[in-house]
C-alpha cells in the first residue's frame, strides 16, 4: 500500500528546505527552494554538510501570507493507541517557518498585518485536536473501508482521504499536485480519538471512540450556523464508535450538525442572540442538496431535533419538520424532543423516553461488524443524525446513551458480555466509557464554541449535579465573552487556514485593515465614565441629600443611557470577523 513516510527530517540552509525520508532503506528527499517555492523530489546525496538538521513528525503544509510562503510541520507528536496495527498519533507542536529570511521587505503596516496572521495560523494550531496516522486512513469509518475498490488501495492517503475531514487540504495543495511527492503529503484531521484498553469478564478488548470534524462550512459558534449553498452544515462532526476483540471488530456510526436550511444567529452583546430564519433564500435546494449526500453515505437518516419547542427556539424546529415533510423521503425520519423540556427539574432520567422511542430504528439500522476471520456479519444501513443548537451539549449526551445501546449488544454478539448481563454493571468500563463521552463533548466544544462542554456531569456520572450547574454557569459566561470579544478572530483565523480567504500576492491592503469608527470606542468610555461617577457621588456624598440624589440621578441616566445605545448597535461592538466577505458569511 502507498503510504506516507513515517520519519522525518527537516535539514534548513539559507536557499534550501531538505525534508528527508528517514524510513529504512529509502532514499527520497523533498527539496523546497525557499526563492522560487519549486518543490522537487532528490536523493540524500544531495543534503549540504552545512544545513541545520532537526527531527519532524510530519508535513502539515505550506501557506502564503504578506510576508510570501511559509511552511508549517509538526514538531512534536504524542501516541494515543493503535488502531489495527497502525499506530495513531496526535499532533502537539508545530513550527511555522518562514521561506523568506527576513522581513525588510515589508512596511510597517504589511509586518504588523503578517503578524497578525501568522497570530491566526498559531491559533488553529493551538486548537487541541489534531491526529494523525502514517500508514491508515482516519478520514474513513471501518464499514467505508471495508467496502472500497481494489484501485482505492493503489492510491496515496491524501488521494483516499473523505476530503471532508483533511483539515489541512488547503495547506497541501502544492504538494497534492505532484504525485511523486504524495508521501510527504500527511493528512491530518481535527476532533477527538481515544483508545482504551478495557476489561470485562476478565475478556481484554479495545474500545475506542473518534469523532471527525468536518473542514466544510467550519467555524465559531455564532458566526457560522445552519448551512451554505453547497449543503453543507455548520459544526458537522461524525463520530463512529469501535469495538475490537480477538480479531472482530465492530463500528457504530452518529452524526450531528447544525439544522441545515439558511438561518443565522449573530452575535449582539446579548446573553442569546435571537436566531434569524433566512426569508429570501429557498430552503429547499440546499436542505435537499445536504441530505442528498447523508443519504448517499450513510443510507437512512433518523433525525434527532433536540431543541426547545417555544421560544426563540421554536420556529427553528417548525422549519425544520416542514422542509422534512416537504422533501417527502421515505429513508428520512424526524424526531422532535425537547430537550429541556422534558428533563426540567433534573429529571434526566427521562432521556429514556427518547432511548425507547427509537429502539426499533437502532435495531434496523445495526452496526458494522466483522468477525476474526475478515467475514463481514453485518453493515449498518443508517445513522442516527442529533442536533440542538450549537451540536454540542444536548446532542452528546444523546449520541452517548445511543452508542452505549448498540455496545451491548456488540460486547453480547462478540462474546464479552454474558447473555443478561449489563454494560452498567461492569464499574471499571463504565467510568471509562462515561469519562470518554464527556471529554468527546469537551474537545467538540471547546473547537466550535471556545469552552467545556455543559452537562458534561450526567455523561460523567449519570447524574445532574449541583457542581455540575455551577461549572456549567461558569462556562456560559466564558462563552458570553468569547462569541462577543473574541470569536470574529477565531473565525478569521480558521477561515485563513482552511483557504477560505487567500492573502493576495499583491500589496494592496488586507481587510484587516478596516477601522472601528468613533462611537466604538468613545461610547464605552462614556459609560465606565459616567458609571464611576455615579458610584463615588454615592459613597462621598454631598452637603444635602438632594444634592447627593441629583448627581446620582443625573450620571446614573448618563450610564444607562449610553448603555442602552451600545446595547441597541450590539452588532457595532462584538469583534465580528473580517477577512471573508458578508455575503459568504450570511
Amino acid at each position: 500500500t502507498f503510504l506516507c513516510w513515517k520519519s522525518l527530517k527537516l535539514h534548513t540552509t539559507t536557499e534550501k528546505f531538505f525534508i528527508e525520508a528517514c524510513d529504512e532503506g529509502v532514499d527520497a528527499v523533498l527539496v523546497i527552494d525557499r526563492v522560487s517555492n519549486e518543490m522537487t523530489l532528490t536523493g540524500k546525496m544531495d543534503i549540504p554538510p552545512s544545513a541545520v538538521t532537526r527531527p519532524i513528525c510530519g508535513i502539515m503544509g505550506t501557506l502564503r501570507l504578506v510576508a510570501g510562503m511559509y511552511l508549517i510541520v509538526i514538531t512534536r507528536k504524542r501516541n494515543v493507541g493503535s488502531l489495527l496495527g497502525h499506530a495513531v498519533w496526535k499532533a502537539v507542536d508545530f513550527d511555522v517557518i518562514s521561506y523568506k529570511k527576513t522581513v525588510l521587505h515589508l512596511s510597517e503596516i504589511q509586518s504588523q498585518e503578517n503578524k497578525t496572521f501568522l497570530s491566526m495560523i498559531n491559533n488553529v494550531l493551538n486548537t487541541d485536536g489534531f491526529y494523525f496516522c502514517t500508514d491508515f486512513d482516519l478520514t474513513h469509518t471501518l464499514q467505508r473501508l471495508a467496502n472500497t475498490s481494489p484501485d482505492f488501495h493503489e492510491m496515496s492517503l491524501l488521494e483516499r482521504a473523505d476530503q471532508r475531514f483533511v483539515w489541512n487540504g488547503n495547506l497541501l495543495r502544492e504538494l497534492a499536485a505532484q504525485p511523486e511527492l504524495h508521501k510527504f503529503a500527511l493528512p491530518v484531521v481535527h476532533g477527538f480519538i481515544v483508545m482504551k484498553p478495557c476489561r470485562i469478564n476478565g475478556k481484554i478488548f479495545e474500545w475506542i471512540l473518534i469523532s471527525r470534524r468536518s473542514c466544510f462550512r467550519a467555524g465559531v459558534r455564532y458566526y457560522v450556523r445552519g448551512i451554505d449553498s453547497e449543503g453543507h452544515a455548520a459544526n458537522f462532526v461524525e463520530t463512529e464508535q469501535i469495538v475490537l476483540y480477538e480479531g472482530a471488530k465492530t463500528s457504530f456510526v452518529q452524526t450531528r450538525g447544525s439544522m441545515p436550511f439558511y438561518w443565522s444567529q449573530r452575535p449582539n452583546l446579548k446573553y442569546k442572540p435571537k436566531p434569524i430564519i433566512s426569508k429570501t433564500i429557498n430552503h429547499m435546494d440546499g436542505f435537499q442538496r445536504h441530505f442528498d449526500s447523508q443519504l448517499l453515505i450513510y443510507g437512512k437518516q433518523t433525525i434527532l431535533n433536540l431543541v426547545n419547542q417555544k421560544g426563540s427556539e421554536k420556529p427553528l424546529e417548525q422549519a425544520f419538520a416542514n422542509l422534512v415533510s416537504g422533501m417527502n423521503n421515505g429513508m428520512l425520519n424526524y424526531i422532535a424532543f425537547d430537550f429541556h423540556k422534558e428533563c426540567s427539574h433534573m429529571r434526566w432520567d427521562r432521556l429514556q423516553i427518547l432511548v425507547e422511542a427509537v429502539t426499533d430504528t437502532q435495531d434496523e439500522y445495526g452496526y458494522f461488524m466483522v468477525n476474526s476471520e475478515g467475514r463481514t456479519l453485518a453493515q449498518q444501513r443508517g445513522v442516527f443524525r442529533s442536533n440542538c443548537m450549537d451540536c454540542l451539549d444536548r446532542t452528546n449526551v444523546i449520541q452517548s446513551l445511543l452508542a452505549r445501546r448498540s455496545l451491548q449488544s456488540q460486547l453480547q454478539r462478540m462474546g464479552v458480555l454474558n447473555v443478561g448481563q449489563r454494560i452498567d454493571e461492569h464499574a471499571e468500563f463504565e467510568k471509562i466509557y462515561k469519562n470518554a463521552w464527556a471529554d468527546n463533548a469537551n474537545a467538540c466544544a471547546v473547537q466550535y464554541a471556545g469552552t467545556g462542554a455543559l452537562k458534561t456531569d450526567f455523561t460523567r456520572t449519570g447524574k445532574r449535579t449541583r457542581w455540575g450547574l455551577l461549572m456549567d454557569g461558569w462556562n456560559s459566561m466564558i462563552r458570553y465573552y468569547k462569541n462577543n470579544f473574541s470569536d470574529g478572530f477565531r473565525q478569521d483565523s480558521i477561515d485563513l487556514f482552511l483557504g477560505n480567504f487567500v492573502v493576495d500576492e499583491s500589496d494592496g491592503p488586507t481587510p484587516l485593515r478596516v477601522q472601528k469608527d468613533w462611537k466604538f470606542l468613545t461610547l464605552p468610555i462614556i459609560m465606565l465614565v459616567a458609571f464611576s461617577m455615579c458610584i463615588i457621588c454615592l459613597l462621598m456624598a454631598g452637603d444635602t441629600w438632594t444634592e447627593t440624589l441629583a448627581y446620582v440621578m443625573f450620571w446614573g441616566a448618563a450610564s444607562v443611557i449610553t448603555a442602552t445605545i451600545i446595547l441597541l448597535n450590539g452588532q457595532d461592538f462584538v469583534d465580528a470577523p473580517k477577512l471573508v466577505h458578508k455575503e459568504k458569511m450570511d
